[in-house]
């Protein structure tokens, strides 16, 4: 098949290259731009969901490759993501409502003891100026109210630190790491979505290259499809009539079993002929120069063309 298909468009080329056809008809034939569908992940085939022949909508599933692998990537990265949020949180609030307690607690154990303690040192400066103890024992009482003292400024400075939040490195840290995890999910889901190919547009099923089952290195295609949008009739046209032939012009193609004509605007014109003559063109080796002319059918009705499939094209 493919071979002939290879020497098809030779065929015609020899056919329409000595003379344009008294009636008006000039041979050509259609061909398919085919779409290879692949991931670009390699892995077992674990379902193949189309098959050959079948015409499938955009978007519908055509194959699935085994994806264990990425399924726990992907529950990796959501538990690293809720780990690096939690954190970033953790340092946006101050410290729980137990711990502020507990603080409150000690600050209220420390001013006690810092009016006992200055308590203590009043009686002993009176004792002092009585003379009934020495200076020793007023200096003794005032350092034990200095401690206190700095006990209770140690613990004020402690409760109101643990109504702030952590210092704005450490958040800014910890936004990165939240930002960072968030990337990483993404880069999770879309390998896990790899996995699993859907039809990028309305086509049908040319061919299937892997049996379930089979292992599918990346990048190699899985499924052949072939869009009604890609085919195209190709036809040759000669030297004498090229100047007549323009981009848009409508031509009428006829195939056998197609039913009525099927128009198409012509798309592309080659630029260079075919057929390579000497370099100094007499009229003769003129006359055997084609052109390749391509048109393009609309979709409803290219369906009704095959590639390789004989056709007939009038110009309009």
């Amino acid at each position: 098949m493919r071979c002939s298909r290879a020497i098809l468009p030779f065929l015609f080329l020899l056919a329409g290259g000595c003379a344009d056809p008294s009636d008006g008809v000039l041979q050509g034939y259609t061909e398919g731009e085919y779409l290879r569908v692949a991931s670009p992940l390699a892995g077992q085939l674990a379902r193949l969901l189309a098959t050959r022949g079948a015409n499938v909508k955009r978007g519908d599933p055509l194959f699935a490759l085994e994806q264990d692998n990425e399924a726990a990537g992907l529950r990796q990265a959501e538990e690293q993501l809720r780990q690096a949020e939690a954190q970033y949180r953790n340092l946006l609030t101050g410290k729980r409502p137990e711990e502020i307690d507990a603080v409150r607690a000690q600050l209220a154990q420390a001013e006690a003891s810092l009016r006992l303690s200055q308590s203590n040192l009043e009686r002993q400066e009176e004792l002092v100026r009585a003379r009934f103890v020495s200076k020793e024992a007023a200096e003794t009482a005032r350092s034990a109210r200095d401690r206190d003292h700095a006990r209770v400024g140690e613990l004020n400075a402690q409760l109101a630190a643990a109504n702030l939040s952590a210092r704005p490195d450490e958040i800014k840290a910890a936004r990165a790491a939240s930002a960072a995890a968030r990337e990483a999910l993404a880069q999770a889901e879309w390998r896990l979505e790899q996995k699993s190919v859907r039809s990028p547009q309305d086509a049908q099923v040319a061919d299937t290259l892997y049996v379930q089952g089979e292992w599918v290195p990346a990048g190699s295609p899985v499924i052949v499809l072939l869009p009604a949008t890609n085919i195209k009739v190709r036809f040759f046209v000669s030297e004498r009539i090229l100047g007549s032939v323009k981009i848009g012009q409508k031509i009428s193609v006829r195939c056998d079993g197609c039913g009525d004509p099927i128009s198409a605007p012509i798309a592309y014109i080659a630029q260079q002929a075919e057929y390579t003559p000497p370099v100094i063109y007499s009229r003769e080796n003129r006359a055997k120069l084609v052109f390749l002319v391509e048109a393009r059918p609309a979709p409803t009705e290219a369906v009704r063309l095959h590639p390789g499939q004989p056709v007939e094209v009038r110009l309009q």
